[in-house]
């Protein structure tokens, strides 16, 4: 199942990449404002340093780290969306600073920040149809309740009815076989994503322990 991380409040985030070896060392030092974006949005940058105290040419490797960082969130490792990013402070050494140093700041920061900015798991949503005898209408909508689903109206024509849901995808397998079984055979339905919503806290720490496991 496609689940998506986001954030629900803004907070600041502080990556550091500091090496010393022998030789050359590795120096990086990025902070970052992250806030909630509007639904949909997905992704937004603001380059908002001054006075070069990161030098231009360590701004993409550090917005470069942050994408990097969203593939996998820190709630159970999934793709995070929907947040605003402002690059708003750093640091740099004449010699030891690199483009990787400065990519490797920006993943930390985007993790330090994400851990401070209340993060969730989102689940995808499906908008479902069910057409079914009116016989079996009551049966059709206690399954459609048992799956989390939210009925969003109903209509019914002769001796047909039919149901419209929105109902998350984690609980949709197996619903061709049941849908038969509950109907004699006779119920149909079509189903297509529609959005993503929060997971509700109980299912997140399912989630959340079966990743760990894996």
């Amino acid at each position: 199942i496609a689940y998506r991380e986001t954030i629900t409040k803004k907070a600041h985030g502080v990556g550091k990449f500091v090496r010393q070896s022998g030789g050359r060392g590795q120096y990086g030092h990025a902070e970052i404002d992250i806030e909630p974006l509007e639904k949909g949005k997905h992704y937004e940058f603001v380059n908002a340093i001054v006075g070069g105290v990161i030098p231009k040419e360590y701004i993409k490797p550090t917005e470069d780290g942050i994408k990097e960082a969203m593939i996998n969130g820190v709630v159970a490792g999934y793709p995070v969306v929907d947040v605003k990013v402002t690059l708003v402070f750093g640091s740099f050494h004449e010699v030891d600073s690199s483009e990787m140093a400065f990519k490797m700041a920006g993943i930390f920061a985007f993790k330090d920040a994400m851990k401070n900015a209340a993060p969730i798991l989102l689940e995808p949503i499906m908008k479902v149809e069910v057409t079914t005898p009116d016989e079996y209408q009551g049966d059709i909508m206690g399954d459609i309740n048992r799956r989390r689903g939210q009925i969003q109206g109903m209509e019914t024509k002769g001796n047909l009815c039919n149901i419209k849901a929105f109902i998350p995808l984690e609980t949709m397998f197996g619903y061709a076989t049941d849908l038969r079984s509950k109907t004699q055979g006779r119920g149909n339905y079509v189903m297509e994503p529609s959005h993503y919503t929060e997971v509700p806290k109980s299912i997140q720490e399912s989630i959340i322990g079966g990743r760990a496991k894996n």
